[in-house]
């Protein structure tokens, strides 16, 4: 049969690329296709994330989040190196703005030595030896292992190998719906004894038609980073504040680029769509209208503290309120010179509807013939090897 394979990969971003290169690694001779609808790969929240290489301190010991990140941080790097593509090993200062967040800090430093990452409770003069800029509370947290990629030229590196090894690559082909035991596209019908769902911001939808996140749905949020321009450059670190672990957000900090460009975000907007990156580009009327009601019952309930999210996250448009959250975290900012705006990316994050709380680890669903991997969100980058071979060892 035409366009008949033993592995269709749906969604070509970062987990779909992994899968593929997990799964070539394990079977060679498995014929394996990845059905993209853009026209190349990471062309959403792969190619626009901030490339940052997480350690994996931040989640409990119990999560997939924790169980992946260390091993995918070192995997990730290797594979950098071993195709000539550049690592920056600036590494990551997570610092208290006041005494209230002291005990953040040796939160993460716990949770750190439970999940078996590199990390040291620093006083000030020894943060100041790090770098001079960076300001804290009488405690910091560095983790020297935090690193930064360019995330499309690991994507495109990996489109690069895949191809070589036979994985056949199908652009412009959007799925569309299941068809007993093959599925229809805009390219037309193909079929494969199994499925893997990798579709980022449409996993939900995808899982959906082959019977699957009943209960889950994603809600898009905006990331936009403001990039430094001047030439004096405030950190050569990432600076990050202590976060609100009852939700998936990091809040404002400063990121260390692979080209050693500063930037610093990124917002947490509610999103209108899926795709609503700029004015009305992408406008889905019918999916705008479900997002939105779904986001008005959020905003009603506050649930999971929606509403005070998006009343916080809406004033970051304002880039003078934007740049007052980073200032906290330096002595001195140069905010004159965060003055370009960078493309914005969409968080595709998932939402138990049961709860009404936004889902907090991986999740992967699996049926006879299909795998679908919901709320691959960050740190899904840096995992994207272990996590997916876990996935093909423990789930196909």
């Amino acid at each position: 049969m035409k366009n008949s394979f033993d592995i269709i990969i749906i969604g070509a971003g970062i987990t779909g690329l992994a899968a593929a290169w997990e799964l070539k690694k394990k079977d060679s001779a498995l014929s394996v296709a990845v059905l993209e609808k853009e026209n190349d790969t990471a062309l959403h929240a792969s190619g626009r994330n901030s490339g940052v290489l997480h350690a994996g301190f931040y989640y409990t010991a119990d999560s997939l989040k924790a169980k992946f990140t260390r091993d995918g941080n070192t995997e990730m790097k290797n594979f950098c190196r071993e195709n000539g593509i550049p690592v920056n090993e600036c590494g990551k200062v997570v610092v208290a703005r006041n005494e209230h967040e002291i005990p953040g800090i040796l939160e993460l430093a716990r949770r750190a030595e439970v999940n078996g990452v590199t990390a040291s409770l620093i006083d000030t003069q020894e943060l100041e030896n790090i770098d001079p800029n960076v300001k804290t509370y009488e405690k910091a947290l560095h983790v020297p292992a935090t690193a930064s990629v360019d995330p499309l030229l690991v994507c495109q590196k990996l489109k690069l190998l895949l191809s070589g090894k036979g994985v056949e690559f199908f652009f412009n082909t959007r799925f569309q719906d299941v068809n007993g035991g093959s599925i229809k596209t805009s390219k037309g019908i193909f079929f494969a004894k199994q499925y893997i769902n990798c579709a980022g911001l449409y996993a939900d939808a995808v899982a959906r038609r082959f019977g699957f996140s009943r209960s889950m749905t994603i809600i898009p949020f905006k990331g936009i980073y403001l990039k430094y321009t001047g030439t004096q450059k405030p950190v050569r670190i990432n600076v990050y504040p202590v976060p609100d672990l009852r939700n998936p957000f990091l809040g404002v900090h400063y990121t260390v680029t692979a080209s050693g460009d500063i930037k610093i975000g990124p917002t947490s907007i509610p999103a209108f769509w899926r795709e609503n990156y700029t004015g009305f580009d992408n406008l889905s009327i019918p999916e705008a209208g479900q997002v939105l009601l779904r986001e008005m019952k959020l905003f009603m309930t506050n649930a999971f503290g929606f509403r005070d999210l998006a009343l916080s996250e809406i004033k970051k448009y304002r880039r003078k309120y934007f740049i007052s959250l980073a200032e906290g975290l330096v002595k001195n900012c140069d905010s004159i010179n965060f003055n370009k705006w960078m493309p914005p990316g969409i968080r595709a994050q998932l939402l138990d509807l049961k709860t009404g709380l936004l889902v907090m680890d991986f999740v992967i669903e699996r049926g006879e013939n299909s795998i679908h991997v919901l709320n691959a969100v960050s740190p899904a980058f840096t995992c994207a090897f272990p996590f997916t071979r876990h996935i093909i060892t423990n789930w196909l």
